[in-house]
């Protein structure tokens, strides 16, 4: 099924450590109303790696969404998300914060960094996927994502 925009699928990269957490939301995600190909790296630096399509990440796709743990080994989450929200190119990108912590200070500081959601990531299985299906269920289904950028050229720097 395609998007509300005519995408056939949308590229999601998951920023995430947690080989069963990639593997559970790859399998949710699956299930859900919107085509998606989900990417994941492990950490921070591989995530900046990927989005600015370094080495080995020079034919990545830029993601249409991005889901990002904080508790990231290498480089924070919210190192990532201030590195991305202050990248002219990578701004747009919309970044859901998507991580175990509930403290509050964590979750006014996501947003103060601009997230564009934060979801406490369940504990439970069945609650995870269920979080899983509610963020296919708006932000790929109900939101409206920003429009894909034109590839830039060569000689240009990478978004």
């Amino acid at each position: 099924m395609a998007t509300q925009d005519g995408r056939e699928a949308v590229e999601i990269l998951l920023v995430e450590d947690n080989p069963a957490d990639v593997r559970l939301a790859r399998e949710a995600l699956r299930e859900g109303k919107i085509s998606s190909k989900l990417r994941s790296v492990s950490n921070g630096v591989e995530a900046m790696a990927y989005l600015r399509r370094e080495e080995p990440y020079t034919e990545a796709p830029r993601p249409d969404i991005i889901l990002l743990d904080l508790n990231l080994p290498q480089k924070d989450g919210f190192s990532v998300l201030m590195d991305i929200k202050n990248d002219e190119h990578l701004r747009t990108i919309p970044v859901v914060v998507l991580t175990t912590s509930a403290n509050p200070d964590d979750i006014l500081r996501a947003y103060e960094l601009q997230a564009s959601f934060y979801i406490k990531k369940p504990a439970d299985l069945d609650e995870f996927v269920n979080a899983m299906h509610s963020f296919d269920g708006f932000c790929l289904t109900v939101a409206q994502l920003p429009p894909r950028e034109a590839e830039p050229a060569d000689d240009e720097s990478k978004y």
